[in-house]
């Protein structure tokens, strides 16, 4: 019988030292894990930040190339700034539903400009006056 117990003692102490060694190889395995874990997310953010910088280089290659297009420049000219060609009418065109507006707001800020004052006091004048008639107008 005493074979038999000093045997399961020993199988008792085999699997507590087996259990001791696995937490002891987990505790010191855990830091490096994570610091890895950790690393590799970091590395798969930068590569999709890399990703993304690449295609706006490549966008703006793009946009390069077209500017450097006369005929590109000609009609980003007209269609942003109202550039005309020499010879050429240029024809605004404004809303159609808003024209009394417009013209009796314009008529308000002329005539109720101070006559005698400096210009800058005409131009503050002028927007405040242009301040007054489009908060009245709304």
């Amino acid at each position: 019988m005493k074979g038999r117990v000093n045997g399961l003692n020993g199988l008792n102490a085999r699997a507590v030292a087996l259990a001791v060694v696995f937490f002891v190889l987990a505790l010191v395995l855990a830091a490096p894990a994570q610091r890895y874990f950790a690393q590799r997310a970091q590395i798969s953010a930068l590569q999709h930040q890399l990703t993304a910088s690449e295609r706006r280089v490549a966008q703006a290659t793009i946009d390069l190339g077209r500017w450097r297009d006369p005929a590109y420049i000609k009609t980003q000219a007209r269609a942003r700034l109202h550039f005309v060609m020499p010879g050429e009418t240029q024809y605004i065109v404004i809303d159609s539903s808003k024209p009394a507006m417009v013209a009796s707001s314009s008529a308000a800020i002329a005539t109720n400009l101070p006559a005698q004052a400096s210009w800058y006091e005409r131009l503050i004048s002028s927007v405040q006056l242009v301040a007054n008639v489009g908060t009245a107008s709304r």
